[in-house]
């Protein structure tokens, strides 16, 4: 029977409910929906001047999402090479171009399988994009 192991992941952002970053369930690892929110609750990305005006960056999102979704793997001795599949989840597919040119800096045609879909928001309105991957990582006995 294959074990199951769920992980919140010290130094990074607290989940926003009751749920972890990562879970294992046999020889795969899935990571729960990753923004680009640090451990101190700030968005990397994301300015706000003292008028209220935001200034979204989806590249700066993006890469931030990318490296959490690294350090969160790294906890299970497990690297972005091993992810499987990845879904993105963009606010407004208008920043899918710089998505893309970001996430080709990380994984090429060997990547991941990937689906990309636009949803009306995310749990903060500062964010642009959250991702969640499934990744193959057999356990070392």
């Amino acid at each position: 029977m294959n074990a199951t192991q769920a992980t919140t992941v010290p130094g990074k952002a607290q989940p926003r409910g009751r749920f972890p970053h990562i879970k294992r369930a046999g020889d795969f690892l899935f990571v729960s929906g990753t923004s680009s929110r640090r451990a101190d609750n700030s968005i990397a990305g994301a300015d706000v001047d003292a008028l209220g005006t935001a200034r979204l960056d989806i590249r700066e999102q993006t890469r931030a999402v990318i490296e959490n979704i690294r350090d969160i793997l790294a906890s299970e001795n497990a690297m972005l090479d091993d992810i499987v599949e990845i879904s993105t989840f963009l606010v407004d597919m208008g920043d899918f171009g710089g998505y893309n040119e970001v996430y080709a800096q990380y994984f090429d045609e060997n990547g991941p399988a990937r689906t990309t879909v636009a949803v009306h928001q995310l749990p903060h309105p500062l964010l642009r994009i959250e991702i969640k991957a499934v990744v193959y990582a057999p356990d070392s006995p």
